[in-house]
């Protein structure tokens, strides 16, 4: 299997294994098509599968749990959002309790996109 495959493979079991803040968000950010902005979620880019992108606009939107509040795991993210910035990619943040707060999660997105 290639690399694209697999990682095409494991963003379709993601979609399915989303938890209640991704849920949300995905709901909320499906919205955005009718302003001209698509979201994609679980999309592969390089060697990463990002919650969810808006391709046109270059930008990547993280949902972040608990354990992103880990140090590891914030180092790792760092290291992440480094290389996807390095590959021209903008990243945004939310923590699961902000994806719950369609409004907000919206308007912070719409601003990251100049609207």
């Amino acid at each position: 299997m290639k690399v694209w495959d697999a990682s095409v493979a494991r963003a379709k079991s993601l979609r399915r294994k989303a938890n209640p803040p991704e849920q949300t968000a995905w709901k909320a950010l499906r919205k955005l098509r009718s302003r001209g902005y698509p979201v994609r979620r679980q999309h592969p880019i390089g060697p990463y599968i990002v919650d969810f992108t808006i391709v046109a606009a270059k930008l990547v939107i993280e949902i972040d749990g608990t354990i992103h509040r880990l140090e590891e795991v914030q180092m790792r993210d760092n290291e992440r959002e480094k290389n996807l910035n390095e590959m021209g990619w903008n990243v945004i943040r939310f923590s699961g309790d902000e994806a719950f707060h369609e409004d907000y999660l919206l308007n912070a997105v719409l601003e990251h996109v100049g609207e």
